[in-house]
């Protein structure tokens, strides 16, 4: 399989790559969140320590400061989520409270 026929195979099938990631070791990583009763992410922890409000992290997210995570809109404002990798355990959601 060629370069192009790879690339279409994880076009087609996102989070089976065989490809490793290339590591993102200098921007921080979300390690725990914060909910609130509804059960929405209002805060999130990194693993330097730092404690974010949502729209910090958003912000923060946007400007490339933190790893594994995307910016999209849905609803007419942005969200933050885990990047789709297929791993459950390092969606956002769940993360351990801090």
């Amino acid at each position: 399989m060629d370069k192009f026929e790879e690339a279409y195979e994880n076009y087609l099938h996102p989070g089976s790559s065989k490809v490793p990631k290339e590591p993102e070791s200098d921007k921080e990583e979300i390690i725990a969140v914060r909910k609130n009763e509804d059960g929405n992410i209002i805060a999130i922890k990194t693993n330097t320590g730092r404690e974010l409000d949502y729209s910090t992290a958003i912000m923060e997210a946007k400007e490339g400061n933190l790893g594994h995570v995307d910016v999209f809109q849905k609803y007419g404002r942005d969200i933050l989520r885990s990047e789709p990798d297929g791993i459950k355990e390092n969606n956002l959601g769940e993360l351990p409270d801090f």
